[in-house]
Order: C-alpha cells, then sequence, then structure tokens
C-alpha cells in the first residue's frame, strides 16, 4: 500500500527575523516529489473540527487579530500575519486529511508536512510558534470517526505542551514526549499526569542526547507505552529542531538517528496498529535538518534505501540516560 504526503507551505506566514519562517523549506520543497510517496490535496479545517481541541473563543480571537495585519500575540514570540487564520486551517486541514486517508486504507502511512506547527497550542491560547493544535486535532477527528483509541508520540525537542493538555483527561487519547529539559516552555517533567500513567509519559532529556538515546528510547519507552495503551493508529509529532546543530536547542540527533527513530516508530505501528501511522512536522529550524529529517522519514515510511547525504554524526558525547530512562519505566510500572 501507498505512502502519502500533503504539503502546506503557507508562504504569506512570515515575520521579519522569525525562525519559523517559509525559509524552513527552502531545500526541502525541491526535494518532495523524489521520495516516492503519493502528494495528496490539504483541506481546509472546519471549525466545529478545530473546536474538539480548542475554546471557541480562541478559535474567534485568532480569525479577528489575523484581519488586523501583521503582530506578535505570545512572548514566544508567536505572530499572526492577515493570512494566518487561513493558513492555521489549512495546516490542521492537512493532518486531518493524512490522518482519514490512512484510518480509511486508503493508504498505509502519510506525512503531513504543514505549517504553522502545533504541539504547543493549547485549548485556550495560542503559543510557541504554534496557533492551532494540528496533530491533537487530527487525533480528535480519527476518533470522532470511530477510533476507540490513538496515540501521539513526540520526538520534537520542546515539550508538547499543548497536546499533553489537549489529552489530559480523555482516556481515549494517547500521549508520550521526549524533549530537552529545561528549556520553552519549561513543562514535561516525568510526573505531570500521575492519574494517567500508561497513557501520558513524558521523557525529559539531559543536552545533547542523540543516536544512542533515541534509540534506546524507542525500544524502552515507546513501544511499552504503545503495548499497555494499544492505540489503532499513532501519530508523530516530528520535530527536526533536536538535530544537534538546531539553532535554537542543543540536543544530539543526526539524520541517521531521525532515520532509526522513526522506522523503530514504524515498526511499533505494523506491530500494533496495523501499520497506521501519520508523521506531522513541528519544528526544525535549519533548513538542511528539516530536509535530510523529512528524507529519513520518507525512508522509514516507504521502506527505500535512506542516504544519509548530510553525513553529520553529533560532534558530542551523549550523557548517560541510564537512569532516566530507569526513572520512567518505574514511574509508568514498566521496570522489571
Amino acid at each position: 500500500m501507498n505512502t502519502i504526503f500533503t504539503f502546506v507551505p503557507s508562504r504569506s506566514h512570515e515575520y521579519p527575523g522569525h525562525p519559523e519562517r517559509p525559509g524552513r523549506f527552502e531545500i526541502l520543497e525541491t526535494q518532495l516529489d523524489l521520495f516516492g510517496a503519493e502528494r495528496i490535496e490539504p483541506i481546509r479545517a472546519e471549525e466545529e473540527v478545530v473546536a474538539r481541541v480548542h475554546e471557541l473563543g480562541l478559535i474567534q480571537a485568532i480569525e479577528e487579530v489575523c484581519k488586523q495585519g501583521a503582530g506578535v500575540i505570545d512572548y514566544a514570540p508567536t505572530y499572526v500575519t492577515q493570512t494566518s487564520y487561513e493558513d492555521a486551517m489549512l495546516a490542521a486541514g492537512g493532518v486531518i486529511a493524512c490522518a482519514r486517508a490512512v484510518m480509511r486504507g486508503e493508504a498505509q502511512n502519510a506525512f503531513a508536512i504543514v505549517r504553522p506547527p502545533g504541539h504547543h497550542a493549547e485549548p485556550h491560547r495560542a503559543m510557541g510558534f504554534c496557533i492551532f493544535n494540528n496533530i491533537a486535532i487530527a487525533a480528535q477527528d480519527a476518533l470522532s470517526k470511530g477510533l476507540e483509541r490513538v496515540m501521539v508520540i513526540d520526538y520534537d525537542a520542546h515539550h508538547g505542551n499543548g497536546t499533553q493538555a489537549a489529552f489530559m483527561n480523555d482516556e481515549r487519547a494517547g500521549f508520550v514526549s521526549t524533549h530537552q529539559w529545561g528549556i520553552y516552555p519549561g513543562t514535561g517533567w516525568i510526573d505531570d499526569a500521575p492519574q494517567a500513567r500508561k497513557r501520558i509519559a513524558n521523557v525529559p532529556l539531559y543536552a545533547r542526547a542523540g543516536d544512542e538515546t533515541f534509540a534506546r528510547i524507542g525500544a524502552e519507552i515507546f513501544k511499552p507505552m504503545v503495548e499497555a495503551f494499544r492505540p489503532q493508529m499513532l501519530l508523530i509529532s516530528a520535530g527536526f529542531d533536536a538535530h544537534w546543530n538546531d539553532p535554537l536547542t542543543s540536543l544530539g540527533v543526526s539524520a541517521q538517528g531521525f532515520f532509526d527513530i522513526s522506522k523503530q516508530l514504524v515498526g511499533i505501528a505494523e506491530e500494533y496498529c496495523h501499520g497506521k501511522i501519520v508523521f506531522v512536522l513541528e519544528g526544525g529550524y535549519d533548513p538542511r535538518n528539516v530536509a535530510q529529517g523529512v528524507a529519513a522519514v520518507f525512508g522509514a515510511l516507504t521502506s527505500r534505501l535512506f542516504k544519509n547525504e548530510a553525513d553529520d554524526p553529533s560532534p558530542y558525547n551523549e550523557p548517560d540516560h541510564e537512569s532516566r530512562i530507569a526513572e520512567i519505566r518505574k514511574w509508568h510500572g514498566f521496570a522489571s
């Protein structure tokens, strides 16, 4: 069965000097038709679908503030332009279109390459460069159309606080986040959700955690979480700001590491979700890293040979995460 993708570049959603910009795709865009995947058109998310995650007042406020023109709406800083409301609706709709196609069996798996990103946007506020929470909206749409359980796994360098907030009290929705501890937004500790053990898991990492650490997390945390929760589809917040030379963060993943963890996740989906998995772009602020990260994900999704043209192993030593992984496993009852 085929791999599909959608692409929402939101070229008018741009603010002078801001790292979350259309230029993130300047290398990637020339390569999109080389990955062996079928492009589908995004749909525009409907207000009532977005309102399954976000308060109606927020949706209406974003629409109104965009009419006033470019401006900053959150200290991150998060910005809007005159087109940002429609851009955000199309980004969310792109993820929905991919998830619906996979859920219906029209595609085996998918990658929604969209901006603005979404995983920081909480039910009551836009934040962290994010306007609406694309992946949480798509998850709720899938649940509304018949799935009983879905899980988001987030390997962006920042904690997916918005997705966690959206899922906190919904026993149908699971969430796992790896993130560099101590950076924006400052959330995502191990015991954030004591009422949701084996459903919501946070994996705070020391700076320079890289390929070896993520391989262990895949086997020792991602897989047990999926096995315990038994989702019918996985949605992946893919953040390529976990790369070791991202300008905003200090983790240690290479392009090969993105391929390896993505391949692990595809394998987990095949074992527990009949292969149903949708990747969704979040962060990543170096255009070369974004292009290589996307190529790595497509390599995992299509089982094509991934050519790591970047040849970019991290120059930094990885810190020891043995005790951190053990602590997380014990918190969720996975310790032997």
